[in-house]
This record gives structure tokens, C-alpha cells and sequence, in this order.
């Protein structure tokens, strides 16, 4: 079912905030952060582009902006700097993200225009802003397994989910390696999250679905949403069972969007399985 009817151009980073019991989203070329409360559509504007968050407290969310990351209070709107992010190429902007089991926020680059190997992946924790991986196009995918020990996320163009081991703090160990290829299926993976039993749930840009996979790479199940770009799911409601999930008009033709009216919307279906809590981002330096 539609969730939220207004249409994002590139509808990204859905995030259940736990303690406001609230979706929050992004339409990125839109500059937009949108939500509901109350059964009220509310939205901020912002002169750059937005992307992904994570929650710190109820009114303070960390927020990705096209070059930083920054404090945005949900009650009076002002934001707070917080640490840069490719400041000085404007080649590039932000994109996926998402808060880590152990208080850090995961945070992709990629170029405005998808400039080939031009993104990276960054990780934010406790005050410590450190690159990862780096020569990706469009990197996506950024979740994490219930016991906090691995992390996924791909480069949307190679088709492929990567898997990469954590240490105790959540910093990656060694080298990732391909967990999942669906480059024989010609499918793109997009954003996606890892539920409360290891289940990856996948949106596959171009293939109107969100599927879910197992944690030995093996399809489970589909949830098909009326809207070709599905684009990143997030798990929310009372019980974590429901399944959100946003999508984009971008690179839809006239035709395709009067086949597809719902296109760039929010959607809502039953999961059957129950999500992991999202995570807080520690922002407090760590201790000496």
C-alpha cells in the first residue's frame, strides 16, 4: 500500500526513528527530509542535498549532507556542523548511510553524475571520520548483521553485494568479499537492511521489488511495490514488522510515469519477520 503519496525525485534513506515511533525519509535532488506525525505529512528544505540519518536523541538527528555531516534538531529546525565529507571535490555527494551496531554512521559518496569509481565509503564514530573503500560509483547497500561482526554494501553498477568482517569497535577487518551476485539476473541492488534473523532485505533499482535473501545469499521471498525504482527499504511500526520502503521518478520518461502513478511514493506492506532496532549514532568522542 502507499505509505505517503507526495513524489520524490530520488526518494532515499528511510529511517524508523525508534523513540519518536516515526519514519523519516529523503528526497536527495529534492533537498528535502520528509516525514509524517500524527497522520500530517511535515518536510525540511535544505540548500544542499540530503541523504541518509541516523538518530542521536527524540528531537536530534545526524544528517548527511552533499559535503558533511551535520546535527539537525526536529523541534526548531537549526542545524549543527559537524565533520566534513569530500569538502573539497565537487565532483561528489552523499548517498546511502546508515547507523552501525556499535553507535557509528556508515556513509557512501558517489558522483553527482555517477562518475565511474569517483565514490567512496566513509564511516563516522565518536568523533573520527575515516574513508574505508574507495573507487565506487554508486555505493549502496550499507547494513549490518544482528551480531554487529559484518557489514554489506555494493557499487549499484557492479551488481554484486559485498560482505566485510568488523572488529569490536565496528571497523572493518581485512578485505570484503562478493556475498551475493545477481549480475546473471541483470538486477541492480540498491539500499537495503539486514532484519532481526540475518534476512537481507534488497531493493533492486528497475525491478519494482525489495527481495529478501538469507544469510547464505539464497532468494526467499519478493515484495513487489508499484513503482519501477524501488530504492531503499527500512523496517518499522510497533512490532518492527512492517516494511517501508522509497522509491524514485528519476530516469522514468513521460510513458513510464503515466503507466506508473505511484512511482517516487512511499510504501508500506507486511513483512512476516521483525527488524532490527535502528541504531543510535554516538557523536561524543571516544574516551582517552
Amino acid at each position: 500500500m502507499i505509505f505517503d503519496n507526495r513524489p520524490c525525485d530520488l526518494g532515499e534513506g528511510p529511517l524508523w526513528h525508534p523513540l519518536r515511533e516515526q519514519l523519516f525519509w529523503f528526497d536527495i535532488t529534492g533537498r528535502r527530509l520528509l516525514t509524517q506525525a500524527g497522520g500530517q505529512a511535515q518536510d525540511w528544505t535544505f540548500p544542499e542535498m540530503v541523504s541518509a540519518a541516523g538518530w542521536v536523541s527524540r528531537d536530534e538527528l545526524l544528517i548527511a549532507g552533499q559535503h558533511g555531516l551535520f546535527l539537525f534538531d526536529l523541534g526548531n529546525g537549526q542545524r549543527q556542523p559537524l565533520v566534513a565529507l569530500e569538502a573539497d571535490n565537487p565532483v561528489t555527494r552523499s548517498n546511502d548511510g546508515r547507523a552501525d551496531p556499535q553507535g557509528g554512521f556508515w556513509i557512501g559518496t558517489m558522483g553527482r553524475n555517477a562518475e565511474p569509481g569517483a565514490g567512496s565509503v566513509w564511516r563516522y564514530w565518536r568523533g573520527e571520520m575515516r574513508r574505508m573503500f574507495t573507487g565506487l560509483t554508486i555505493p549502496n547497500a550499507i547494513c549490518f548483521a544482528p551480531d554487529g561482526r559484518s557489514a554489506c554494501f555494493t557499487d549499484t553498477v557492479t551488481g554484486r553485494v559485498l560482505r566485510v568482517a568488523l572488529d569490536a569497535q565496528g571497523w572493518p577487518v581485512g578485505q570484503p568479499v562478493a556475498w551475493l551476485d545477481l549480475t546473471a539476473e541483470g538486477l541492480n541492488p540498491d539500499g537495503a537492511v539486514i532484519d532481526a534473523d540475518g534476512v537481507m532485505w534488497l531493493a533492486e533499482w528497475g525491478a519494482a521489488r525489495v527481495a529478501a535473501y538469507d544469510p547464505q545469499g539464497e532468494r526467499l521471498r519478493v515484495v513487489n511495490f508499484d513503482a519501477p525504482h524501488t530504492s531503499c527499504p527500512a523496517f518499522g511500526g510497533p512490532d518492527l514488522g512492517t516494511l517501508f520502503c522509497t522509491s524514485a521518478l528519476q530516469g522514468m520518461d513521460a510513458a513510464a510515469r503515466a503507466a506508473f502513478p505511484a512511482a517516487g511514493m512511499v510504501f508500506a506492506a507486511a513483512s512476516g519477520t521483525r527488524g532490527q532496532r535502528e541504531y543510535r549514532v554516538e557523536i561524543g568522542a571516544a574516551a582517552p
